[in-house]
């Protein structure tokens, strides 16, 4: 049993790598573009505080024999800090301020977790509350395309949610809640166990709208309302080559 735990952590851990990566191709576009379009940042912002959260609960001195959870995490805080950045950089004014409020949140939450279990638990409570912690959030992070999984099925246009990304968001919550079924962990196994069912909705989605071309006129307005910005087809006045 320990041998198969092992195996789901380096194949989660593998699988994690290549969701972390996975929006290279939209952030090549976005900087290509100079312009975040319709993509949403919040996901980003969310994965950088539940790597953050998942890596302390993986430490030695929080929970011990998850420190597969911890390496994989800290790699994954260091790539989506550089994706927010870049996000920051080609974000329109007005959500330029929404994302650094938002850093700013991510960042505030992580230091009151990591310095209340340190200064004020020991333990197994030390655990559970940074276990609950970064479970919560986790959960936030999975749940976190659902603007975006509306706009799909509103403009019936998958543009806007990468087929990658909805790959590996099923492919490593699923090797997670495996890896925390038999380690018997609920911190790891619940959260993901909910990424692995909402990874699933994603690709269903996508195999549903892949090949339609969208209602015409509708996805702009669409966008407008589940991102709060403007098209950059009505900024430009004019239509753009994607």
């Amino acid at each position: 049993m320990e041998v198969l735990h092992f195996l789901f952590g380096i194949f989660g851990n593998i699988t994690a790598l290549f969701l972390f990566l996975a929006p290279v191709v939209t952030f090549r576009r976005i900087i290509k573009k100079r312009s975040t379009e319709d993509f949403s940042g919040v996901p980003y912002t969310m994965t950088l505080l539940n790597c953050l959260l998942s890596a302390w609960y993986g430490l030695p001195l929080v929970s011990p024999n998850n420190i597969l959870v911890s390496t994989v995490n800290g790699a994954g805080a260091a790539v989506e800090a550089i994706y927010v950045v870049i996000f920051l950089v080609f974000a329109p004014k007005k959500g330029k301020a929404k994302m650094l409020g938002l850093l700013a949140l991510v960042l505030s939450i992580f230091a009151s977790v990591a310095l209340v279990s340190l200064l004020a638990l020991h333990g197994q409570s030390r655990k559970v509350f940074c276990g609950f912690a970064a479970a919560i959030f986790s959960i936030c992070m999975y749940a976190s395309p659902l603007s975006i999984m509306r706009l799909v099925i509103k403009t019936k246009s998958v543009e806007y949610m990468p087929f990658l990304l909805s790959l590996f968001v099923f492919l490593c919550g699923t090797s997670w809640f495996v890896y925390g079924l038999l380690g018997r962990d609920p911190f790891v196994a619940v959260p993901n166990g909910c990424g692995s069912a909402l990874g699933a909705m994603q690709l269903i989605l996508y195999a549903i709208y892949r090949n339609k071309k969208g209602i015409p006129g509708d996805g702009d307005g669409a966008a407008d309302k589940c991102n709060g910005t403007k098209s950059p087809m009505k900024m430009n006045g004019k239509p753009e080559m994607v």
